[in-house]
C-alpha cells in the first residue's frame, strides 16, 4: 500500500513538472526548476518579473495546481458518492451534482460574482436533495431510478443554465468556456479557495473511511451503531461543497469522479481507507494530463477540458454498464 501511494506521489510530482513545462511555449526543465527558486518567487511577488519564468509562475503553476485540486476533490466526491448510494456508476456528473452546481455558478456570473462559489454550492445541495428525493422508495434508492433521476436533472441543469447564459449575451464567451469547463481562467486566488475546499472535505472524508465501508453494508450498518442517516447527510455536504466549489471554479467536467474510484478499486481494493487518497491522487493526475492534452494536441487552439475527459470518459461508463449488466459490480 506503501509502494502505491509513493508512486501516485511521484507521479503527481512528475506531471505537474511536465504540464509546467510543455504549452504554446515548451520551457525547459532546468528553467521550470530556477523559476520556482525563492529569489524568483520574491521577483515575481514584487512584480518584477517576465519571460519563460514569469509564463511558469503567473501563468501555468495556477492553472496546473487548480486542474490537479480539481481533479483531487472531485474523484474524492465520486468515491465517496459511489458508497453513499451504494452505486458504481454514482458519481457528481452522473447525479445531476455538477449540472445543479452549474446554474447556481452561472447565476451569479451574471449577477453576482462575488458570490459564484457559495451559489454553485447552494445549486449542487438543492440537485442532490431533488435526485434523492425522486429516486427514493419506501426508504430503498433502486440503481435504476437514481441513475434516472440523476440523468433528468442534469438535463434540466444544462437547460437553464445554458439559457442564463443565453439570455445575457454579453458574457456568452466566458459563460461557454465555463460551460464546457476550463482551466483558462485560472488564479492565484481560485488556487486559495479551492484548497482550502479540498483540504478541508478531504480531511473529513479520510477520518470517515470506516462509516463508508459500513455504508456499503446498507440498513445492516445501523446494528453495528452506525447513525445512518446523519453520516449521509454529512457526507452529501461534504460531497456537495467540493463538486459545487470545483464547478464554480473550472465549470462543468465529468467521468473524472467516476473512473478514478475504478481504477484505484481494480490496484488497492475496496477499502475506503485505501481507496479514498488514492483516488484522489489519481483524479489529480489524470486532470493535470487531461489539461495538457487540451491545450497541447490543437494548439493554439484550446480543446475544452470537458471534451476531453468525455472522450475517455463515456466509453469507460459503458464499460461499467456492460459489467453491471453482467452482475460483475456490486449493487
Amino acid at each position: 500500500m506503501k509502494k502505491v501511494n509513493l508512486s501516485l506521489l511521484l507521479l503527481s510530482i512528475v506531471s505537474i513538472i511536465v504540464a509546467l513545462s510543455l504549452g504554446s511555449v515548451k520551457i525547459p526543465l532546468r528553467e521550470v526548476f530556477s523559476s520556482l527558486n525563492p529569489s524568483t518567487i520574491s521577483l515575481y511577488r514584487r512584480g518584477n518579473l517576465s519571460g519563460p519564468e514569469f509564463i511558469v509562475l503567473g501563468i501555468r503553476l495556477p492553472r496546473v495546481l487548480l486542474a490537479y485540486l480539481v481533479g483531487f476533490s472531485l474523484a474524492l466526491s465520486g468515491t465517496a458518492t459511489q458508497a453513499l448510494f451504494k452505486n458504481p456508476l454514482a458519481d457528481p456528473y452522473i447525479l445531476g451534482i455538477s449540472g445543479g452546481a452549474s446554474i447556481g455558478a452561472a447565476l451569479a456570473l451574471v449577477y453576482a460574482p462575488r458570490y459564484t462559489e457559495v451559489a454553485a454550492f447552494l445549486g449542487a445541495i438543492l440537485a442532490v436533495y431533488t435526485v434523492y428525493s425522486i429516486s427514493k422508495v419506501n426508504g430503498h434508492i433502486p440503481v435504476d431510478i437514481l441513475l434516472l433521476a440523476g440523468i433528468a436533472v442534469g438535463f434540466f441543469s444544462n437547460a437553464v443554465t445554458s439559457y442564463i447564459l443565453y439570455m445575457n449575451k454579453d458574457k456568452v464567451h466566458q459563460g461557454l468556456l465555463w460551460l464546457f469547463g476550463t482551466f483558462a481562467l485560472a488564479t492565484w486566488k481560485k488556487v486559495g479557495v479551492m484548497s482550502g475546499v479540498t483540504m478541508i472535505g478531504a480531511i473529513f472524508l479520510f477520518l470517515s473511511w470506516r462509516e463508508l465501508n459500513l455504508l456499503l453494508l446498507g440498513e445492516e450498518s445501523i446494528a453495528l451503531g452506525l447513525d445512518i442517516n446523519l453520516y449521509r447527510k454529512m457526507i452529501i455536504f461534504a460531497v456537495s461543497i467540493m463538486t459545487g466549489v470545483a464547478v464554480a471554479e473550472s465549470g462543468i467536467i465529468g467521468f473524472v469522479g467516476l473512473v478514478s474510484p475504478h481504477v484505484m478499486r481494480l490496484i488497492v481494493g475496496p477499502n475506503h481507507k485505501r481507496l479514498l487518497p488514492t483516488a484522489a491522487m489519481f483524479g489529480g493526475i489524470l486532470m493535470v494530463l487531461s489539461d495538457l492534452i487540451s491545450r497541447t494536441v490543437a494548439a493554439p487552439v484550446e480543446i475544452p477540458i470537458g471534451i476531453v475527459t468525455a472522450l475517455f470518459g463515456a466509453p469507460f461508463f459503458a464499460y461499467l454498464l456492460m459489467r453491471k449488466k453482467r452482475g460483475e459490480l456490486y449493487a
